[in-house]
């Protein structure tokens, strides 16, 4: 399971965002694996993603081209989302980079 927020459904159903950032200590998902996309722990999923793609970076080191994956369009937009979920924006943390597809039933 990848938990999201709200405002991520769209954005995520209409294939504009095919990647995320995550904390993690280690990966929690695997490349090739299907996976329930949720608001809430115990919620209705409202996707089925699948695992293109899994690496590390650092988080300052986010493309152009991965920030429009992420659903945004400029640097700033992703930075004031960053903080506002993950409190503190660190370029030089390193970050669990999940690349998806939606999987259509």
């Amino acid at each position: 399971m990848l938990l999201f927020r709200p405002e991520h459904v769209a954005p995520i159903l209409e294939g504009r965002k095919t990647e995320t950032r995550r904390l993690w200590k280690s990966p929690r998902v695997r490349v090739g694996q299907t996976y329930q996309a949720k608001t809430t722990l115990f919620g209705k999923p409202f996707a089925l993603l699948r695992v293109e793609g899994l690496w590390r970076e650092r988080l300052g080191d986010i493309s152009s081209g991965s920030i429009c994956a992420e659903g945004y369009n400029t640097l700033e937009e992703f930075q004031k989302e960053w903080i506002r979920i993950n409190r503190v924006w660190n370029p030089d943390e390193l970050v669990w980079v999940v690349r998806f597809t939606e999987v259509k039933e």
